[in-house]
């Protein structure tokens, strides 16, 4: 039995280990990728900490990580077209491909979808095993280290590109990884003005480096003031709520001029209560946001292509057998996305 290294969610409880466990066997229809470069996701340091989320979700021992990006080391009976040694990446919700939404290619709202790292064996280790319906070919083009949150940048991409941008005035609550990715999706796209709202100086500097026009920490700076300065004159046009904070949302609300469209991304820690006679009366638009379309993979590879610099929102890199620091750094939210390398010294 072949054995690989890997970060393991041991127990149920705070913390992870680096652990050889069996590298997957591919069986029928499933693809063996070899890790080349990994990527933490907020998703990954719930499970870290051990939140009310991950113990409703993760069963330990579990490999975790659904970020990434290596290449084809082998291949189950029945998959074709693919080569080994060819460039991938994943999509990382295994859905069912039958019900209604699998069959219309909505696979995002599967009701069925089993998550890579949360429900099934992950992608930080040397080797990982899906599907080869997700699995995901990349240009040799593109730099690893971007491609390697892939997963994250299709979050921003379905969140920013949900409605039209070409003109229109944008607010994005919540600097976090998804959030900066989001403001440069958004300025590439069309976007006249983004405005980025949210509590952390340092990642609201990173927004300002991806392309945001302003930048706001609302607990001192105002907002309205901050609109004026940019030329809005009856509110914005799109929103991008990424935070998960009902008091940010209750905000974008009441500067969302008439039909304004906001896309909800950020999941919040419990209910959040709106005013519906203010989304009512202003006839606004609101569109929950889960995963990506697979056209996002698409998407956001022609954009690279095309001259969208992500490079900006990746501040840390190390090796897998460090991973502890890269976890620290994105504990102490002075980080943008973070980097793990998994070919040997």
């Amino acid at each position: 039995m072949r054995m690989m290294d890997a970060i393991v969610k041991p127990a149920a409880a705070p913390g992870l280990e680096l652990r050889q466990v069996p590298v997957p066997v591919p069986g029928p229809g499933e693809v063996l990728i070899k890790i080349h470069k990994t990527a933490i996701c907020g998703t990954d340091v719930h499970i870290y900490d051990w939140n009310e989320w991950s113990a409703q979700h993760v069963k330990p021992p579990m490999v975790i990580g659904h970020e990434y990006v290596g290449e084809i080391a082998e291949m189950g009976p029945g998959v074709t077209g693919f080569e080994i040694g060819q460039r991938v990446s994943g999509e990382g919700h295994i859905t069912c491909g039958h019900c209604r939404n699998c069959h219309n290619g909505n696979i995002q709202w599967c009701k069925d979808t089993r998550s890579v790292g949360v429900d099934r064996d992950g992608a930080f280790a040397e080797y990982v095993c899906i599907p080869a319906t997700n699995v995901i070919r990349i240009d040799p083009s593109l730099d690893e280290d971007v491609v390697a949150m892939f997963d994250a940048v299709g979050n921003a991409t379905h969140t920013a590109l949900m409605f039209n941008l070409v003109g229109e005035d944008v607010l994005i609550t919540g600097a976090g990884p998804i959030g900066i990715l989001a403001t440069a999706i958004c300025k590439y796209a069309g976007a006249r003005r983004v405005i980025v709202t949210d509590l952390n100086d340092y990642r609201l500097g990173l927004a300002h480096k991806m392309g945001a026009d302003a930048v706001v920490n609302t607990s001192r700076d105002n907002l309205e003031e901050a609109m004026s300065k940019e030329g809005l004159v009856e509110g914005f046009d799109v929103g991008l709520e990424m935070s998960g904070s009902g008091a940010a949302l209750k905000q974008m609300l009441s500067v969302m001029r008439n039909g304004g469209k906001i896309s909800l991304l950020g999941l919040g820690n419990g209910p959040i209560n709106l005013d519906m006679n203010l989304i009512i009366g202003k006839g606004l638009t609101l569109q929950g946001i889960y995963g990506r379309k697979l056209d996002n993979w698409h998407q956001m590879s022609y954009m690279v292509q095309g001259g969208l610099d992500l490079t900006p929102a990746i501040t840390h890199r190390f090796h897998y057998t460090e991973f502890e620091k890269g976890f620290e750094a994105m504990h102490s939210g002075r980080s943008g996305k973070v980097i793990l390398d998994w070919t040997k010294k």
